[in-house]
């Protein structure tokens, strides 16, 4: 479990103006990192933010003024991909860290070389931030599975292993993309309760899912579980994350083995990955509701009930078509927080690999929809329309029961709390095109 140290002094304040404005996603106590390239320059390489700019890590490695300890860590970092400096683990990741808060600090003596490294983010586009080695969604949502589970088994909506096991299946990886991405409304089979035989058409209930993502940094070798008590010294960071969904195809084909097709078509996550060690102020602890079946020994530990959870306020947008063509900001559709979570990240990673599966750096974790208690705390739109059947009411005068054409969702997330600064996530968005023609 990471500790408080000087990064996280809530005083810090940064010679980048715009980290200090108390609003910025980017305060110095946050330097998440991520793969980006200016549009005037054709190869992406590692950065991290600051405000509303971005220390260029290939200029700054050219630059050669940060400390001899922390000079591996920046070479790797400044790749085009993470994957390598993911793999070095806990101990580079906050050697790195700490010398780009000292860098970047009021009155450091290395603001005149570093500030040549500074990119404007509103000139540069970005790329995935690793090769995503492997890609894994969990059910982690008790609020999540229960309101699901209650439109098709109103009686029983939660199986009997849910609070035993951290449930989840092995998704799509070459699907994913950064925000931004745009896709096709899916193709699928689809057959309703009347129908005698399924067609293939376009889905007609496609869907967002208010996610977090878990970047993996070393990985563990085949046949050799992690357990709960190193299970973050294998975690880099976490982003933002939206697995798209497709509710028709996902319920004609998900019997017997989960979900296909109704999955694999897009997923996209935030460019930013904002660290563990960054997040350390947010952590809250973790327990059970009284009644509930307490993990497994080797799914429990005294830290992980110490500070196990995360308090990392969510929030879900929909702009559509309609909205952007006159001009009309998103609009909130709800709220939510990853503090909910049934199961930690530790529980996710130890359970992962317990059966000896070996993860990879750059493999991610999805958490599953992200649903609070309260009816305005959905992760996802089928949810606020409880299965399709109460239209959401927007401000402008649409409704929606599912996603329509054009529009696009954005995610936003942000963790703050007295006596410390706020830091956020960015936003990760996504755009529903039409389907394209039928095979």
């Amino acid at each position: 479990m990471l500790n408080l140290n000087e990064t996280h002094e809530p005083n810090l304040q940064s010679w980048v103006r715009s980290a200090n404005d108390g609003v910025s996603d980017f305060p110095i106590q946050n330097l998440p990192f991520a793969s980006f390239r200016s549009k005037d320059t054709d190869t992406f390489r590692g950065g991290v933010a600051i405000g509303d700019q971005i220390v260029d890590l290939l200029l700054l490695s050219e630059a050669d003024v940060l400390p001899g300890d922390a000079r591996q860590a920046l070479l790797a970092a400044a790749k085009p991909e993470l994957n390598d400096f993911m793999a070095m683990g806990p101990a580079a990741w906050s050697t790195l860290r700490l010398a780009l808060s000292r860098a970047l600090r009021e009155g450091s003596a290395l603001e005149s070389s570093v500030r040549p490294c500074l990119v404007s983010q509103a000139n540069v586009e970005y790329q995935l931030p690793c090769r995503i080695t492997d890609y894994t969604d969990f059910y982690t949502s008790v609020h999540h599975a229960t309101a699901v589970g209650s439109l098709f088994r109103p009686d029983n909506p939660l199986l009997p292993n849910y609070k035993w096991v951290p449930i989840g299946y092995h998704g799509r990886a070459s699907s994913i993309g950064v925000s931004g991405q745009s896709f096709p409304r899916p193709l699928g089979q689809l057959k309703g309760p009347d129908e005698d035989v399924p067609t293939l058409a376009p889905s007609k209930r496609v869907d967002y899912e208010l996610e977090m993502g878990v970047f993996i940094g070393p990985g563990n070798d085949p046949g050799s579980p992690i357990p709960m008590l190193e299970a973050e010294n294998h975690v880099f960071g976490m982003c933002l994350f939206n697995d798209w969904s497709a509710r028709d195809i996902q319920a004609w084909e998900y019997q017997p083995l989960g979900p296909f097709l109704a999955k694999s078509f897009a997923s996209t996550i935030s460019p930013w990955i904002v660290t563990l060690e960054a997040l350390a102020p947010y952590r809250l602890a973790f327990s059970r509701p009284g009644g509930d079946p307490q993990p497994l020994p080797y799914l429990s530990s005294e830290q992980n009930e110490k500070a196990g959870a995360m308090d990392i306020q969510l929030e879900v947008l929909l702009q559509t078509a309609d909205m952007k063509a006159k001009g009309d900001a998103p609009e909130s559709l709800s709220r939510s927080n990853f503090k909910y979570s049934y199961w930690t990240v530790a529980q996710m990673v130890s359970h992962h690999s317990v059966n000896g599966c070996n993860l990879q750096p750059g493999d991610l974790l999805g958490t599953g929809t992200q649903s609070g208690p309260a009816e305005t705390e959905c992760g996802s739109i089928l949810e606020l329309s409880h299965g399709g059947k109460q239209p959401v009411q927007l401000a402008n005068g649409e409704t929606r029961i599912f996603l329509e054409d054009g529009d696009t969702v954005i995610l936003r997330g942000f963790c703050e709390k007295p006596g410390a600064v706020r830091l956020g996530f960015g936003e990760v968005a996504g755009t529903v095109l039409p389907a394209r023609n039928i095979i």
